[in-house]
């Protein structure tokens, strides 16, 4: 084989083992989307086996955590990417601890769910408010995984921006919460565990936000952590 055509090879191998990772990435992507919504389907539903089921589930996400990072690993020893594949690295490494720390946001929900079922109320909750949140979550993590997928700058943006919403619907949960702990103490402990699974699905969205501005990294080469919105999208129309 000439010099030319083994680096062209090597280059290719390369090519073939990032493009394997970024498949792990959104196999790993898809299966913390579908923990949050079974967390959320039986916090709603009161079904006991699929909060155990969650809970269970968590340690799936962990193990693709530390196998992504040691392909990641491996890689970064083996080949000494620069430039853009060294960002690619980079971000993947990033992205899939925003992942794994969903995984965890789901697995507390579960178990927030548990208590709640677990427990003898008088009244039990409505959760129509924390459902609405929760979609509005899961869908920028849709957004911020379709963005990783294809490069897409415009999508990761629009996942930075609808972060605002989910803080905006948290605050509103929690206001109504202080009303009904004001009104009737009796709801206090529930109103917490509450709280807390509508913490948690504010943390998922804020991971969904990191993982958009990996992306906007990942293409531009700016990191856009801590920046005004306003900023960023200066940065990213300027380029």
């Amino acid at each position: 084989m000439t010099k030319i055509g083994a680096s062209e090879h090597t280059y290719k191998q390369f090519d073939a083992e990032l493009e394997a990772i970024r498949t792990q990435v959104l196999q790993m992507g898809g299966l913390v989307e579908s923990q949050i919504q079974r967390a959320i389907e039986a916090l709603t539903t009161g079904n006991l086996d699929l909060m155990e089921q969650v809970i269970a589930d968590d340690h799936r996400v962990n193990a693709l955590e530390v196998e992504i990072d040691e392909d990641c690993s491996q890689i970064i020893a083996r080949r000494q990417p620069a430039a853009i594949d060294l960002r690619m690295v980079m971000a993947v490494v990033k992205t899939i601890t925003d992942l794994e720390r969903i995984g965890d946001e789901a697995e507390k929900i579960a178990r927030m769910a548990k208590l709640i079922y677990q427990s003898d109320r008088l009244h039990m909750p409505r959760f129509g408010e924390v459902r609405h949140m929760a979609d509005i979550a899961i869908g920028m993590l849709r957004q911020a995984l379709d963005a990783f997928a294809r490069l897409d700058v415009a999508t990761a943006m629009n996942v930075i921006k609808r972060d605002v919403q989910v803080d905006d619907e948290f605050r509103a949960i929690l206001r109504q919460l202080i009303t009904f702990m004001m009104e009737d103490p009796r709801t206090i402990s529930t109103s917490l565990e509450i709280l807390f699974i509508a913490k948690a699905i504010e943390r998922i969205g804020d991971h969904a936000k990191n993982m958009a501005e990996y992306v906007v990294y990942l293409v531009k080469g700016k990191d856009v952590r801590h920046v005004a919105i306003e900023e960023i999208e200066r940065e990213t129309l300027d380029q």
